[in-house]
């Protein structure tokens, strides 16, 4: 809701569009979860990956983020947007070589690639203390998963990349989660699945 003077009247404008929060979580948990099957070490990185890339993390997240910012939510409009953005660049990063067009990326390359994602993420984790506990969750173990991530790439250490795969795993379900809970409990019009809302 928003108010407008016009003539020295006040209008108010009440927002009646969707909450968009839900797809953008959706989206971002179920391609999270899914990549970090891959880590733990479950199956090698295949189109399936790549496809929940491109369509569900990639151009679903930037559709969530473009309404988050039709509603005034500039964390929703960043978030989401940037983490869609993630996803296709994630994605283009394995496309490109297989086009041929250039190199695969070398893993020091990568771990900078993640370990920026990482601190972009922690700085977002700092703003959901304003948010709710469910959001705490996702970005809390989000910064964790990028930087876990990143040091894996950084060292070569495989166990670190399992590591990570199964803390991205739990990172993902929480999206999940707080995604389907905000669905729930607008259908229902009371808090079925708890997010812990900041008071």
């Amino acid at each position: 809701m928003s108010n407008h003077n016009l003539d020295g009247k006040t209008v108010m404008i009440n927002q009646l569009t969707a909450n968009p929060a839900p797809l953008g979580l959706l989206g971002f948990g179920m391609t999270t979860v899914l990549l970090n099957i891959h880590n733990a070490g479950f199956f090698p990185i295949n189109p399936m990956i790549i496809a929940m890339g491109i369509f569900y993390g990639g151009i679903a997240q930037v559709i969530a983020g473009v309404l988050e910012w039709k509603k005034n939510n500039t964390f929703g409009t960043t978030a989401f947007t940037s983490y869609g953005l993630f996803w296709l660049s994630f994605a283009a990063l394995n496309l490109l070589p297989m086009m041929g067009l250039g190199e695969p990326t070398s893993p020091e390359a990568m771990a900078a690639y993640l370990f920026m994602w990482g601190l972009f993420t922690l700085v977002l984790f700092i703003g959901t203390f304003r948010i709710n506990r469910a959001l705490q969750v996702v970005f809390g173990t989000l910064a964790l998963l990028f930087f876990l991530l990143a040091l894996g790439d950084f060292t070569g250490s495989e166990m670190i990349i399992t590591i990570a795969g199964y803390e991205g795993i739990f990172c993902g379900f929480s999206a999940i989660y707080a995604g389907l809970a905000q669905v729930i409990n607008e259908l229902y019009g009371k808090s079925l699945m708890p997010i812990g809302e900041v008071k």
